[in-house]
């Protein structure tokens, strides 16, 4: 292995493998939030009043908190994988890893709090 260009560099190491797996994922995520969005918004139009006290207590129901939930932690791993790879595209430098460690508090923030709203819903409190 030469040591003179950046082929040189790599040469020989081989293939890191990770692409397919997040291929996969990004694959297996929009697929689960095109049916859980479309269960989202055949519901929604089912409903007879969209009032706060209908909303409520329709989604304090397991049929729907449980498929609530599944649906934003499919959007929003989904929304982290499709981010990632952009900032792994144009990010070259140490700017790369400030940018992904904020992109995975923001997400687990923003993911943290949509699921308590769901939970603190779904479980009755006031």
């Amino acid at each position: 292995m030469g040591t003179g260009t950046s082929i040189g560099r790599v040469r020989g190491l081989g293939s890191a493998h990770e692409g397919p797996h997040h291929w996969w994922h990004q694959k297996i995520t929009a697929g689960s939030n095109i049916l859980l969005m479309s269960w989202l918004m055949i519901s929604l139009a089912r409903r007879p009043g969209y009032d706060y006290g209908t909303m409520r207590d329709w989604l304090s129901s397991a049929w729907v908190a449980i498929p609530m939930i599944l649906l934003v932690v499919s959007v929003f791993y989904h929304f982290r994988l499709g981010l990632q790879v952009v900032i792994e595209d144009y990010q070259r430098d140490e700017r790369r890893v400030v940018a992904m460690v904020l992109l995975n508090l923001f997400t687990a923030a923003v993911t943290g709090t949509a699921l308590f709203a769901i939970l603190k819903i779904a479980f009755g409190a006031n």
